[in-house]
């Protein structure tokens, strides 16, 4: 294991770097300031920048290719939600400060860090290389790097993707350096997620007074009686590598401020996070065939609305996926777990066109006030990729 915590074989520094990319204001979506700024660390390295834009949105794609070999891909993104209440802040969070150790500043953790980390593993294992004698890479590495995945991501990774797809460009694996660690640096790889469906579920029944309720239709009541029935049937039992998917209640609301009168209309909010035993549409059919049974059984009538995105996936263990554990495995002494748990991110796109996992540092203050990573883990996770390099083309 190493155990020097500051020298990289390129004599680059993966903290500075990061600090460069942290003291760029890119909020999302970034409209280029961000991607330029990694540009400026690609280029020296060899790599072939090209921008793939749309809307107002920056896209980066970048190719080192030295063999016929196959094409690495890291993935992530630029852009940063906004900071918030800067005066809750200790420091300002666009000064990339390192206070005890520790480095402050927006986007520290989710994703400039590991974005950095990376770059300087790529120039790492490179240097290795030439000096050992082993020669160029037997194939190409490359950044798909995104300034729309914390907005909307209409037109970040999935359309630079398409674009790249369209024109031939093939890759053959990717690494997305979302901040996946939770108690340690390196314990968890994602190899798929979950997918998420958002549902708006509007009953409509009739008003009246509450001392006589046969005389309403409250649809308070008949939500309540349709959510109990999605629930009483579990969706499934669990899929290979996930957990059973589950519907959730978010909130119900009758919009009603008396207490003797049974409102005329309430709706609700839920949400389900799907396993790869269903799709968006399978899902949607489902709902919408036990909305049409429900509304057949009385006078309260529900409509049903859909938004959010992503499919669920799930890259199955092979070879991306044992490179980075043994990687981790190499350089921490733990083997990491796979999962498929959490939110959403940009490898629900990237997975249609190779093999996607996610590896990154600690995600505990990503998005809060004084976001912030341990200096020692953009090191470490620098070791770790150019670890999980070595191993992919070994």
């Amino acid at each position: 294991m190493v155990t020097d915590d500051t020298l990289t074989a390129s004599g680059l520094d993966p903290v500075a770097i990061a600090q460069s990319l942290i003291r760029v204001p890119s909020i999302t979506p970034d409209s280029g300031a961000g991607i330029e700024a990694l540009e400026a660390v690609l280029k020296p390295l060899g790599f072939a920048c090209r921008r793939l834009d749309f809307g107002d949105t920056a896209n980066l794609y970048a190719e080192l290719r030295e063999g016929e070999g196959p094409n690495l891909c890291f993935a992530g993104h630029t852009d940063v939600v906004p900071p918030g209440d800067i005066d809750a802040w200790s420091v300002d969070p666009y000064a990339a400060e390192i206070r005890n150790g520790l480095l402050i500043g927006r986007g520290a953790a989710d994703m400039k860090g590991a974005i950095a980390a990376f770059a300087v593993a790529v120039a790492d294992v490179r240097t290795v290389r030439r000096e050992s004698g082993q020669g160029a890479l037997p194939g190409a590495l490359s950044f798909l790097i995104t300034g729309d995945e914390e907005g909307p991501a209409h037109d970040g990774t999935s359309r630079a993707l398409d674009q790249l797809m369209a024109e031939g460009v093939q890759l053959d694996a990717c690494i997305v350096g979302e901040p996946t660690s939770e108690d340690h640096l390196g314990d968890i790889i994602k190899n798929g997620r979950r997918g998420s469906l958002n549902i708006v579920i509007r009953a409509e029944g009739r008003q009246g007074h509450v001392a006589y309720p046969d005389k309403a239709a409250n649809p308070v009541m008949g939500l309540l009686d349709f959510l109990s029935d999605l629930r009483a049937v579990p969706l499934d039992d669990g899929a290979e590598g996930f957990q059973p998917s589950r519907l959730e209640v978010t909130t119900i609301d009758a919009a009603n401020p008396a207490h003797n009168v049974i409102a005329a209309r309430a709706s609700a909010k839920a949400n389900i996070r799907f396993n790869t035993h269903h799709t968006r549409q399978s899902l949607i059919d489902r709902l919408n065939a036990a909305a049409s049974t429900f509304n057949g059984r009385g006078e309260v009538q529900v409509t049903l609305e859909f938004g959010g995105s992503g499919e669920a996936f799930y890259s199955p263990p092979g070879h991306l996926v044992e490179a980075l554990a043994m990687a981790v495995a190499a350089e921490t002494g733990r083997r990491p777990e796979l999962s498929t748990g959490g939110g959403t991110s940009d490898a629900r796109f990237i997975h249609k066109a190779s093999p996607v996992a996610e590896l990154g540092l600690k995600n505990e203050t990503a998005h809060k006030v004084d976001e912030h990573v341990p200096v020692a883990d953009i090191q470490r996770l620098t070791r770790i990729y150019a670890r999980a390099i070595r191993g992919f083309f070994a």
